[in-house]
C-alpha cells in the first residue's frame, strides 16, 4: 500500500451507477472516486456484480442510469475506444499470432516506429521482460503473459487501468511473484487502477482502498485495515475473514466481533474446545460457548 494524495483530481469518478439487465439492477447505484495513482480493490462474492461494474466503466455495458468520469469528462455514452482506459482480463487474451513486441504495440500503431520501438522497449524492462520481444505468446508462461497483458494496457498510457480477476488462473506459486511485478510495475507509472477479485486476502494486501460489494451494492469503502476491523455490517466482517461474534456483557442485544488476534485461550472456565486445524504459522481453535454459540 502507499500514500495517496487525496488532494489530486480524481482520475475516475462513478456515480450512481446502476445497470440493469431484464429489469434486474446488476449493478446498484455504484458510486466511488479513484484518486491519480490509487489501486482501488473491488471485492465480493462471484456474482456480485464487481465484473459487471468493471464492463460499465470501460463502457463494454452501457450504464442504465449514473455517470461515469474520466478526469472530470463524461464518459458515460462513449464507446471503449475513446475512453483511453487499459484493460487485463484474466485470460490474458493477447493474440497468439504475434510477436510479444507486436502485441505490446498494438494499441499504439499511431506512433512513429522509432518510438513505438522505444516505449515497447521500456515496458518490457518495466515488467522485467526485456529480452522477450521477439517471442510468441506460447512460449511464455501463465504469469509472464499477464506481465505482457499489463504492459500491451499500459502502452497508450490510459488515464486508468482495470484489472479483472487478473490474478486468477495463475497457480498459487506463481501469484504473489506476479502481484508483486503487476502492482510495481503500475506504482513505476503512477497509474490510477480498478482491480476486481473475488479473494480477500488479495484485496486487504493489494488495495490503497477496498471496496465490499454484494449482491450488486458497494457496502463499504475505506482503507484495508479499516474494513477488516471496523466492517459495517456482519456480512463485511465474515466475509473479510475469520470473525466470532459475541454478546456484549453489558447487554442491551448489542452483538460484538472479535477477529481471531483479538482472542486468547486461558483454563478453566465453561467454554470446551472442539476442534483445531492446523495452518501452518498458526493452529485455529473452535470452542463452543455455554450457550451454544
Amino acid at each position: 500500500m502507499t500514500e495517496i494524495d487525496t488532494m489530486k483530481p480524481a482520475a475516475l469518478s462513478v456515480t450512481e451507477v446502476r445497470r440493469e439487465i431484464d429489469g434486474r439492477a446488476i449493478v446498484n447505484d455504484a458510486s466511488f472516486d479513484v484518486a491519480e495513482g490509487e489501486l482501488f480493490v473491488l471485492v465480493g462474492p462471484s456474482g456480485c456484480g464487481k465484473s459487471t461494474l468493471l464492463r460499465v466503466i470501460a463502457g463494454l455495458d452501457l450504464a442504465t442510469h449514473g455517470r461515469v468520469l474520466l478526469s472530470d469528462r463524461d464518459v458515460t455514452k462513449e464507446p471503449p475506444d475513446r475512453r483511453k482506459i487499459g484493460l487485463v482480463f484474466q485470460d490474458h487474451a493477447l493474440f497468439p499470432h504475434r510477436r510479444i513486441d507486436q502485441n505490446i504495440a498494438f494499441g499504439i500503431a499511431h506512433l512513429d516506429r522509432n518510438e513505438r520501438n522505444r516505449r515497447v522497449g521500456e515496458l518490457l524492462e518495466l515488467v522485467r521482460l526485456d529480452g522477450m520481444a521477439k517471442r510468441y505468446p506460447h512460449e511464455l508462461s501463465g504469469g509472464e503473459q499477464q506481465r505482457i497483458a499489463l504492459a500491451r494496457a499500459l502502452a497508450p498510457e490510459p488515464a486508468v487501468v482495470l484489472l479483472d480477476e487478473p490474478f486468477a488462473s495463475l497457480d498459487p506459486s506463481l501469484r504473489d511473484d506476479v502481484r508483486s511485478d503487476v502492482v510495481g510495475a503500475l506504482r513505476a507509472r503512477g497509474a490510477a487502477a480498478v482491480l476486481v477479485t473475488h479473494d480477500r486476502h488479495e484485496a486487504l494486501s493489494l488495495g490503497d482502498r477496498i471496496a465490499v460489494m454484494s449482491e450488486g451494492r458497494i457496502l463499504q469503502i475505506g482503507q484495508p485495515d479499516e474494513v477488516y476491523e471496523r466492517p459495517i455490517d456482519r456480512f463485511v466482517a465474515e466475509f473479510m475473514g475469520d470473525a466470532s461474534f459475541l454478546p456484549d456483557p453489558a447487554g442491551g442485544g448489542t452483538v460484538l466481533m472479535a477477529r481471531p488476534h483479538d482472542l486468547e485461550l486461558l483454563p478453566g472456565g465453561d467454554d470446551v474446545v472442539v476442534d483445531r486445524t492446523y495452518l501452518g504459522a498458526v493452529w485455529q481453535y473452535l470452542v463452543r460457548r455455554p450457550d451454544g454459540t
